[in-house]
């Protein structure tokens, strides 16, 4: 009896991020809000991929993240894990989820976890939110902790502004991030900090640190799927770098295709189906006659024959040829 070997593909867990850390080995994490992205995302071999809130703003068209709801998450969560095999799923507690409590962080932290199968989950804050973290991490709910410029409180900043640029918040951040790994977060997002602030911060604490907007000296970064693909043009955040300008490369094509089908390009013979002509001829009797004012569709039946008596023709030349 021959047995059998499973192809399971072992998926990055925190255990791995943190030897990745501890290597000095950089890691790489992106959103993705969907079952095709996320594929494309495991598919090039990064190691995490974060679910954000930020959908709200490239995927749904909000003007922040604050409208985003559990319900979206998960809905957008599920997509995700579905797509990548590999790559550790975080997804992101959205706004309203954990800030009333510790009680109500945890039922909202386990649908999350329960109902997208996803390997962790992210909030905001730092000193605030400790004890959230601490009763998660308890609980066996793994939590990325996220600091700096939090997205969810941007009311709160007055805007998207560089955090910890002053003595006062720079040891308010450092604060931060030594609460969150005390708390148990498995590591913490730095978001626009001055890069001197995310190097202290990284050279004190021991979870990895993965920055945006935070320079090249954490233990990771992190870019929203949209920017860095220039998809999303409504505006570019001074962190991203758009690696491909997507959205022009879209829209190129799109155009093309409009000229296709309005030059009668496409479809031609090879997106087309045929049927058996003796078939053909059966249903042509047995149909109701061409209304006069139907379209004139015969120089497009024109076409498809030449195509069809190319094909034929190929088909006859092939077979002669194998016969030789």
């Amino acid at each position: 009896m021959s047995a059998t070997r499973s192809t399971a593909v072992k998926r990055i867990s925190i255990s791995d991020l943190q030897v990745m850390r501890d290597k000095s080995q950089p890691i790489t994490m992106v959103t993705a809000y969907d079952y095709p992205s996320a594929r494309i995302v495991d598919q090039a071999g990064l190691p995490i991929i974060l679910v954000g809130d930020s959908l709200g703003m490239v995927v749904l068209g909000y003007d922040s993240t604050i409208p985003v709801t559990v319900d979206d998450m998960i809905h957008h969560g599920k997509a995700v894990v579905r797509g990548a095999k590999r790559a550790h799923v975080v997804v992101d507690m959205p706004f309203g989820s954990y800030q009333t409590g510790w009680q109500d962080a945890m039922r909202n932290a386990t649908r999350i976890m329960q109902e997208t199968g996803a390997g962790s989950v992210k909030l905001e804050g730092g000193v605030r939110v400790a004890e959230t973290v601490h009763r998660l991490t308890e609980a066996g709910i793994p939590v990325m902790g996220h600091i700096g410029l939090t997205p969810q409180s941007v009311n709160q900043f007055g805007g998207f502004k560089l955090q910890g640029k002053t003595p006062r918040e720079a040891v308010a951040v450092i604060a931060d991030a030594r609460a969150l790994e005390e708390a148990g977060a498995y590591a913490i997002v730095l978001e626009t900090v001055p890069t001197a602030l995310a190097h202290m911060i990284t050279q004190r604490v021991k979870v990895p640190t993965i920055g945006i907007g935070a320079g090249p000296f954490c233990s990771g970064q992190v870019q929203v799927f949209h920017d860095m693909l220039g998809l999303y043009e409504d505006f570019k955040p001074k962190h991203a770098r758009r690696f491909v300008q997507g959205a022009q490369v879209l829209r190129d094509a799109l155009v093309e295709y409009r000229e296709a089908v309005e030059t009668k390009e496409f479809p031609s013979a090879a997106e087309s189906f045929y049927m058996d002509e003796r078939a053909l001829a059966l249903i042509e009797r047995m149909a109701p006659p061409v209304p006069q004012e139907a379209e004139d569709l015969s120089e497009a039946a024109d076409v498809l024959e030449d195509a069809l008596e190319s094909l034929r023709s190929a088909s006859r030349s092939a077979s002669g040829n194998s016969a030789g």
